[in-house]
């Protein structure tokens, strides 16, 4: 994928349901790089995802939509 996750879903190139795949595509990977950084999500979001949940990132993100 040359977009990351987050990318992606703010131009609409893809469904917020698409991250549960990339996840265990990261899961089952080689790939050292922290699952944040693949996703290409900030901080802030990482912590509303692992303390409230797929509903509030998206949340969050789709306050970022143009």
């Amino acid at each position: 994928m040359e977009k990351k996750f987050k990318e992606a879903y703010l131009a609409g190139l893809i469904e917020f349901e698409e991250l549960d795949a990339l996840v265990s595509r990261w899961n089952f990977s080689d790939d050292n790089t922290p699952l944040r950084e693949y996703l290409g999500i900030n901080g802030d979001e990482e912590d509303v995802w692992i303390e409230e949940g797929d509903e509030a990132l998206q949340e969050m993100l789709d306050r970022q939509k143009a």
